[in-house]
């Protein structure tokens, strides 16, 4: 088992935590290349919570309450991180990016990260952070859907079963290309199905029952929570947290007919932005994101995996999502691959389903 699971534990809002759709100067009237006690953040969503109890809201207020560094929160899906990053690259606004696979490669490949190696790299595993030292796991995750139990005697549990006309209307998934969850739609489709062109053809059939685009991948939960959809796509430590408040939530992997469930790791990977305008605060969040205290708090506070193998899993939550693990074949993509190939891969997914 890699690492703790979280209980989702009230904890008070982080009064200096900005999370932001507009433009920085939004949580204040100077912006964050005039104060030199701010990092920001632009991050995929899902370690946040929503009543200021997630991994993120401690482990910044920790972090502001030791450094004096104020943290600003920039939260969307991991390619609108990438884009937003892309698009002020002569002018960079952000410290740290963190977005899922395989995002954070494609930051990578596009000059956007620069090396550094977070004090506690070293108790990450290889596949965790990037061989020429630009970004590290700070949070282990795993890749999967969810299901509403009150409406659902079992959950489903092949992609074919998603066929069912019971699901049209009532079936969502976030949006590939934009969400780091969506785009893990294909990237498991397509290693179910065994190729690509497999994988489109079950999702061109599959957009029958799909209710349309999502952006956000931790807005479908809710939705699943309340009935208004059945399944969605998700992943593990997101999930599980928001279980905590959504009774009605339960977690799933799919499977072909036939098969056995499979999923894939999905870590949040972190990195220093290149031309960073608060570098040396960026160095001090990720050293503290990868320390000890922090790292254990991945399993205390949020239904997570600590990305380091020195933070063992021991408490009931550990040992909840080591059950819902149990059976489930774990793969590894090549991350490399579909980083290069990302961009004709959502091409045929929108010629498949008119995305």
């Amino acid at each position: 088992m890699p690492g703790k699971a979280m209980p989702a534990k009230a904890r008070k809002p982080l009064a200096a935590l900005c999370v932001l759709a507009l433009p920085l100067t939004a949580c204040g009237a100077g912006s964050a290349a005039s104060d030199e006690k701010v990092v920001t953040v632009y991050s995929a969503d899902g370690l946040k919570g929503e009543n200021g109890d997630g991994w993120y809201d401690r482990v910044f207020a920790d972090f502001e309450k030791e450094t004096g560094i104020r943290v600003e929160y920039v939260e969307g899906g991991s390619g609108e991180m990438v884009q937003r990053a892309v698009r002020e690259k002569a002018n960079p606004q952000a410290d740290v990016l963190v977005t899922l696979p395989p995002f954070i490669q494609q930051a990578d490949g596009k000059g956007l990260l620069q090396k550094y190696t977070p004090e506690g790299a070293d108790q990450v595993d290889g596949a965790g952070k990037a061989a020429n030292g630009t970004w590290t796991a700070v949070v282990n995750n795993y890749f999967g859907f969810v299901y509403n139990k009150k409406e659902l005697k079992r959950p489903p549990t092949t992609w074919e079963e998603l066929l069912d006309g019971k699901y049209r209307n009532k079936l969502q998934y976030s949006t590939p290309g934009v969400a780091g969850d969506g785009t893990a739609v294909l990237i498991k489709a397509m290693h179910d199905f065994g190729g690509e062109k497999q994988a489109m053809e079950y999702l061109g059939k599959l957009q029958a029952n799909n209710v349309g685009p999502s952006a956000s991948t931790g807005k479908l939960a809710p939705k699943v929570d309340k009935g208004e959809l059945l399944v969605a796509n998700g992943d593990v430590q997101m999930n599980y947290a928001q279980s905590k408040t959504m009774p009605n939530l339960g977690i799933w992997f799919p499977a072909r007919e036939h098969g056995e469930p499979t999923t894939f790791a999905l870590p949040y990977a972190a990195g220093l932005v290149t031309g960073a305008p608060h570098g040396e605060n960026g160095r001090k969040l990720l050293d503290h994101l990868l320390g000890r205290k922090a790292q254990a708090q991945v399993s205390e506070i949020g239904g997570g995996f600590a990305a380091r193998r020195d933070v063992e899993a021991t408490d009931a939550d550990a040992r909840a999502l080591a059950e819902l693990m149990d059976g489930v074949e774990v793969f590894e993509p090549d991350w490399a691959a579909i980083a290069s190939n990302l961009s004709s891969h959502i091409e045929a997914w929108k010629s498949a389903t008119g995305g």
